[in-house]
């Protein structure tokens, strides 16, 4: 049985990014995001737009964290010393060894430089070994490719498509495709084969 403790805060970091646990304050530092650039949330199943959308989305997460079933992350860019977006593990599921992460999102200036690959190190890493996760499980829009491409660069295997899934942002429903990383994947390849990606 693990010993993770979901209401514990548990603090991430490497030579390039800090994980905290997402608190009201961090508001201040990402509200920019949802004025700025609302785009980032195309493909999202809730529109973070204006600083009150922001408002709404880090108290959801925190809610969830309440109720036991997600642990939000801010993304702090330790090299532009910047805050950079949020990321959570979600639908949490200690006594079967599963969650899902997801609601990941960084400023356009974040985006391509590496600092993903470092989340998803850490992250990864946290759920294997300290949340004695079995399986970590991601989904997207079957549209945003670039997410896609992303979570198959980290080694995730793509297990199909969710058709007609969930209703997205422009009034239809989205097609969620559904991808997964195992532990002993993890440990026998992926950790190595993504800490040799790190830059």
């Amino acid at each position: 049985m693990t010993s993770f403790d979901i209401h514990q805060p548990y603090l991430l970091e490497n030579e390039r990014v800090r994980l905290a646990p997402l608190t009201t304050e961090h508001y201040y530092f990402l509200k920019h995001f949802a004025i700025e650039q609302p785009n980032l949330w195309q493909y999202s199943l809730v529109a973070v737009n204006g600083a009150n959308g922001m408002q709404q989305y880090i108290e959801t997460a925190l809610h969830d964290n309440l109720q036991g079933t997600a642990y939000p992350f801010a993304v702090y860019d330790k090299q532009l010393q910047q805050y950079a977006g949020c990321t959570r593990f979600y639908d949490i599921q200690l006594k079967y060894g599963t969650t899902q992460l997801g609601y990941t999102w960084y400023g356009q200036q974040f985006q391509g430089t590496g600092l993903n690959k470092h989340c998803k190190y850490l992250l990864l890493n946290f759920a294997f070994e300290q949340m004695s996760m079995q399986r970590v499980e991601f989904r997207a829009d079957d549209r945003n490719q670039k997410s896609i491409a992303a979570m198959k660069s980290i080694g995730c295997t793509v297990e199909g498509i969710l058709r007609s899934h969930l209703p997205n942002l422009q009034g239809g429903r989205r097609n969620s495709i559904v991808l997964s990383i195992l532990k002993n994947e993890w440990e026998q390849q992926l950790k190595t084969a993504l800490f040799q990606k790190l830059v």
